[in-house]
């Protein structure tokens, strides 16, 4: 079984130091060798008929290592995260730190862990905001006089992400980077062009889009952790009939199929929603 240590990082990081016993490494092990063997070709035998000592020398060891490094380390992760209680919102990056027959491996894995998140007086930035989009009334005005100024998505996220304090691990920040220029990717090819005629046209350096998308990436996940941190906060919950009255607007039945298989981000989109919508009536 697995042993564990864990080490808290700065910035919401935290590292494990996974220690896998030979023992439990050893069936995998064999397993993947005896099955390379049965593949082993060798002049004057017949394919994986060779002695095993001889057919040894003629195994790719590193295919064997990399087929048991991908056996054993999620199972032996899962178990260090649960025994740790730990509470991960990213993959985790792994290091294979040692890994040699007949001893023990040791496996370093840092994840991203929720951020401390202060909120400060968000709601007073709010209100301080909408008074400032008030409107004076006049008969005949299309406006409702309820005195009331209404912020735009894009005037609350702004407000919440200059009012909290969060610090993102660097890891979640990559991870949404990477997001970001897979996507960018994906639109440079539906339009006939590489990525590098891209930059080209743009006048920048894949260094400069890198670090513009670090720092969207950074902003968008200070707004995700501040939603999702008010929601709590204020006990702003999603129902099944929510999901159901959103999916119902879709016409396309197979589309509504589609959608009932994601319920879980449809009540993320939903709760999100809602708690703009809660500012938004401060």
């Amino acid at each position: 079984m697995p042993t564990s240590t864990v080490k808290t990082l700065p910035k919401a990081t935290v590292e494990i130091t996974i220690t896998i016993p030979w023992s439990d490494i050893a069936p995998v092990y064999e397993k993947y060798e005896s099955s390379a063997l049965g593949e082993v070709e060798i002049a004057g035998f017949r394919k994986g008929k060779a002695p095993k000592e001889i057919a040894l020398k003629h195994l790719n060891k590193t295919r064997i290592y990399e087929a048991v490094v991908k056996d054993v380390i999620p199972n032996a992760y899962a178990e260090s995260v649960t025994a740790n209680k730990l509470t991960p919102i990213s993959s985790p990056k792994i290091e294979v730190s040692k890994a040699k027959e007949n001893e023990d491996w040791v496996v370093i894995a840092k994840i991203a862990t929720k951020p401390e998140i202060h909120l400060k007086d968000y709601k007073e930035k709010v209100r301080t905001l909408k008074k400032g989009k008030v409107k004076i009334w006049t008969p005949g005005s299309k406006e409702e006089k309820d005195g009331k100024g209404k912020l735009s998505v894009e005037e609350i996220m702004e407000a919440l992400v200059s009012e909290a304090d969060v610090e993102i691990s660097d890891i979640l920040i990559a991870d949404e980077a990477n997001r970001l220029l897979s996507n960018l990717v994906d639109q440079t090819q539906q339009l006939g062009l590489t990525v590098e005629q891209y930059l080209l046209a743009k006048g920048k350096t894949s260094e400069q889009i890198r670090a513009e998308y670090a720092t969207q990436a950074t902003h968008n996940l200070k707004i995700e952790l501040i939603l999702s941190e008010i929601a709590d906060k204020e006990n702003i919950t999603v129902t099944q009939k929510d999901i159901d009255t959103l999916v119902e607007k879709v016409e396309k039945p197979e589309e509504r199929e589609k959608l009932k298989k994601e319920s879980y981000y449809l009540a993320h989109l939903i709760r999100q929603q809602k708690t703009l919508e809660f500012l938004n009536t401060l």
